[in-house]
C-alpha cells in the first residue's frame, strides 16, 4: 500500500452486521429486484446499481454508506464511485454470498442468494 493510496474500502460481514445493529452504517442493496426479492439483508436499502447516481443526493453524508451486491464487484464499484465523490462508503467483502457464508440473516426466511 503507498504513501497516496486510499484507507481500506471492504469490510467483512460480522462488522456490517455489527455496525448495521448499531445503526451506525446505511446499507444499500444495489442488486437487480429479482435478487433482493429472492433474499437480502434486513434494513437494507435498495437501490438498483443503474439507479444509484440518480438517487446519490437521497443517500446520508453525515454517516457511513456500505454497499453490497451478491459478490461485491458491482458494489466496489459503487464504493470507489462514492468515495470519489466525497462519501465515506464500503464494499461488503465478498458480498451478500459472503454474508450467508458467515451465517448471518437474510430476509425472508427463506430466503437465498440469487444467481446474477
Amino acid at each position: 500500500m503507498g504513501a497516496f493510496s486510499d484507507p481500506p474500502s471492504d469490510l467483512e460481514p460480522d462488522r456490517v452486521a455489527e455496525l448495521l445493529h448499531q445503526g451506525e452504517v446505511e446499507l444499500i442493496d444495489v442488486r437487480e429486484p429479482y435478487e433482493h426479492e429472492a433474499g437480502h439483508i434486513r434494513g437494507a436499502r435498495h437501490i438498483p446499481l443503474e439507479r444509484l447516481a440518480s438517487e446519490a443526493d437521497t443517500l446520508p453524508r453525515d454517516r457511513p454508506l456500505v454497499f453490497q451486491c451478491r459478490l461485491g464487484a458491482r458494489s466496489a464499484m459503487a464504493t470507489r464511485a462514492f468515495r470519489s465523490a466525497g462519501y465515506d462508503a464500503y464494499n461488503l467483502d465478498g458480498g451478500l454470498a459472503a454474508w450467508d457464508e458467515a451465517g448471518l440473516p437474510l430476509e425472508p426466511a427463506d430466503g437465498y442468494v440469487a444467481d446474477h
